[in-house]
């Protein structure tokens, strides 16, 4: 493995991972591979995830393609250095910031949407001038291996390396030394990555989840908002990061909520769910196992189906749950959604405050006071007020978690500044040393006077050029006092000079 990592760090310092133009060509060779190759890698997501090629088209492959897009399209800006605003000391200096790549990035995928959670952040990475390694998620084993399969036929293969493998080689990666990992996962791996990473302060961004809460306001439109949240909740059979976890309403509207959901449910999926293309299975029997020991206990208003050979879990809502039982203790990753009643918006922002930050928040009213007091009152990863799962399909927002539920983020612009560095660069001349006497020993009263004025003094744009023109007038004013005599001089000859020329009368 250190051989491996070793390898792609000889390729990254050789520089040719920098110039704009190669990250551009294998921008465009990751698009040329995800649309000739389509049917691959749908037919790879189908079978870890039981889901139609229409279903694995929309949720993941529009997603990378967009994303690819946006990165040909701004890159050229983005690489471009920035100006950087100066003080009276550094007037004629140039002074910019410098994006560089940080060298080479670990990306750690996840199993749930394991074609756009690995490869949107290579595209990253990529745009950055990074080299990099690429740790598929092994749970979802077919999209792993066509990743392995076709990344090297159109990548450059010593950069981009992808490594398959389990626990054991995931640990064994770990111990190496990045640039920068990037993890998608659970909160407890992340944990693990982040005690890694520190062995060698080596950056991290963990895209990790959490129960993301749902407030109904009794003021919305429970019909919009109950099929918004159905489609939110039972996409990908319940298996992605920001769906709503759990929904806290009023208890005179529970009742209405679990109706007007279990009418979205049959719409989407129809009278025999199982037999819907639209809806997924869980991935692993061991999920499976895990979230039918989350049903323990607990009072089913509809759903609640299970079928252990297909890995076939209803989608299910429970009432009036209990916020100590064990569905609301984890995050749930499956499609059991629990209604906790609540008094009023207020107890649901002491609800939520109470425990761990989570990745989305998301609030339906009418009210849109309301809404700005669920934003305000608490902290999560992202926001989306009257719908679900959308502001992660903007590229102009910062996607990823705070506290528990994550840290650092990605998406469009946000994706280049996470695996770059951006570099302070300040170029001066080695002329007009006298203006550095100020900084050099001994120190003076007066020294220290002039160094606050120099240092301290906010300029706008019209004060300095007023300034500006100020010190020039002065300068003049200066040059022609202590010239004066050799002006007069030079004057007195030039007229003589033409005097002489100018023809006589006679």
């Amino acid at each position: 493995m250190e051989r491996e990592v070793q390898r792609v760090r000889r390729a990254f310092e050789s520089g040719r991972s920098r110039p704009l133009r190669f990250r551009l060509q294998q921008l465009e060779a990751l698009r040329r591979m995800v649309l000739e190759r389509e049917k691959d890698i749908l037919a790879a997501i189908t079978a870890d995830l039981c889901k139609s090629e229409l279903n694995a088209y929309s949720h993941e492959v529009i997603t990378i393609l967009g994303e690819i897009d946006l990165m040909l399209e701004k890159l050229p800006e983005w690489v471009t250095a920035r100006p950087a605003k100066k003080n009276l000391l550094t007037m004629l200096d140039e002074v910019y910031v410098q994006p560089e790549p940080l060298g080479v990035v670990l990306i750690i995928g996840a199993w749930n949407y394991p074609l756009v959670l690995t490869i949107h952040p290579l595209i990253g990475a990529i745009a950055a001038g990074n080299a990099g390694i690429i740790k598929p998620s092994e749970v979802s084993e077919h999209t792993a291996k066509i990743l392995a399969k076709l990344l090297p036929q159109y990548l450059d293969q010593d950069l981009y390396v992808v490594i398959n493998g389990g626990v054991e080689e995931a640990t064994e990666l770990l111990k190496q030394r990045f640039d920068h990992i990037f993890y998608t996962g659970s909160t407890a791996v992340g944990k693990i990555v982040m005690e890694a990473a520190a062995k060698h302060l080596t950056p991290v961004t963990l895209e990790l989840g959490g129960k993301s809460p749902c407030y109904i306001d009794r003021d919305c439109d429970l019909d919009i908002a109950c099929r918004r949240i159905a489609w939110g909740k039972y996409m990908n059979c319940g298996q992605t990061c920001i769906a709503p976890d759990y929904v806290l309403c009023e208890p005179s509207v529970q009742n209405q909520i679990v109706q007007k959901i279990k009418e979205s449910v049959k719409a989407f999926y129809g009278e025999n769910i199982k037999e819907s293309p639209d809806y997924e299975r869980i991935i692993s029997l061991h999920h499976f196992k895990r979230i039918l020991s989350l049903l323990e206990g607990q009072q089913i208003a509809f759903g609640g189906e299970t079928d252990e050979a297909s890995r076939y879990v209803a989608p299910t809502v429970l009432t009036d749950v209990d916020p100590e039982t064990k569905v609301m203790q984890e995050e749930i990753f499956g499609p059991i959604l629990p209604i906790v009643p609540v008094k009023d918006a207020d107890e649901a922002i002491k609800f939520i405050n109470e425990r761990e930050k989570p990745l989305a928040l998301y609030v339906f009213s009418h009210n849109n006071k309301l809404i700005k007091r669920m934003i305000d009152g608490t902290s999560s990863g992202g926001v989306t007020a009257n719908d679900v799962i959308m502001h992660f399909t903007l590229s102009s927002l910062p996607f990823g978690g705070v506290g528990s539920s994550g840290m650092g983020v990605y998406h469009g612009k946000y994706s280049f500044d996470t695996f770059s560095h951006q570099r302070p660069c300040l170029l001066k001349s080695l002329k007009g040393e006298s203006a550095n006497n100020l900084r050099y020993p001994p120190n003076s009263q007066s020294k220290v006077d002039w160094a606050k004025f120099f240092l301290l003094k906010r300029c706008n744009k019209g004060k300095l050029s007023l300034l500006l023109l100020t010190f020039l007038g002065i300068l003049v004013a200066v040059l022609v006092k202590k010239y004066q005599a050799v002006l007069r001089r030079k004057a007195l000859l030039i007229f003589l000079a033409i005097h002489r020329r100018l023809p006589s009368k006679r």
